[in-house]
């Protein structure tokens, strides 16, 4: 990922210097009045620039989790040749809004108790909401990645976000009275969800994980055309909710 990304880096450096140097040049010399006056009117007709996307504001995550998160969804999804991170395409995003939702404050959950170890077969048996979860599990896992790597998650190096990231999975991760293989079951989870979900909700942005599969969204009624395109593949421009409103 380094070697492709130098090279970008270096292209735009250049671009920046040689920008630099004509507007200098430009400069050094005095403008005719007729010249000053076409740029005035140059100016004066051109579209204002488009104003910078501001960063989605968090509705539950704090700073450091957040941060978790984004470096999280990235090691699970990084950019390739076949999406973009999973960041970039909006999953840290969805979490966010998930676990800020009444899903996230476990509203349709009974969390009357007792609260006992169940099997595993028996799903999620613990008295934390979703939010609640995700608050302490982030916790646990930057309180043992500084333990064993001497920073949060956020700060470690790809690869070594990987091997953090596979540990948990293998339960050789030792969290302090939390499970590291159910945070990373759900973490993959809902990082899944963002990614493949509509992108109404905040991930899946432009659509990148349907493009990937080639899934065309929302209006899935083909029945007219299973014999046409049977053992072809089905090209369609992929459809949102937002694509109907």
């Amino acid at each position: 990922m380094a070697e492709e990304t130098i090279p970008r880096r270096k292209f735009l450096l250049g671009a920046g210097i040689a920008s630099t140097a004509v507007a200098t040049g430009l400069s050094q010399a005095e403008p005719t009045a007729a010249a000053a006056a076409q740029a005035l009117a140059s100016a004066a007709a051109a579209p204002a620039a488009p104003a910078a996307p501001q960063p989605e504001p968090l509705l539950a995550l704090n700073e450091t989790e957040h941060a978790f998160i984004v470096a999280a969804v990235d090691t699970l999804i990084p950019a390739d040749d076949l999406s973009p991170s999973g960041s970039d395409c909006g999953v840290a995003t969805f979490i966010d809004r998930q676990l800020a939702s009444a899903w996230g404050g476990g509203a349709k959950m009974y969390r009357a108790g007792p609260f006992r170890k169940g099997k595993p077969e028996q799903g999620y048996q613990l008295a934390l909401t979703p939010a609640e979860f995700f608050s302490a599990g982030i916790a646990a896992a930057n309180a043992w990645s500084r333990k064993t790597y001497g920073h949060d998650f956020d700060r470690l190096n790809p690869d070594i976000r990987v091997a953090a990231l596979k540990a948990m999975q293998e339960g050789r991760a030792e969290f302090a009275d939390f499970s590291s293989p159910a945070f990373f079951a759900r973490l993959l989870a809902i990082a899944m969800e963002g990614f493949f979900s509509d992108p109404i909700y905040g991930g899946n942005r432009n659509k990148a994980g349907w493009r990937m599969i080639g899934f065309p969204g929302l209006p899935a009624t083909y029945i007219n055309l299973y014999e046409e395109y049977r053992d072809k593949p089905y090209i369609v421009e992929p459809r949102s909710i937002a694509d109907f409103s």
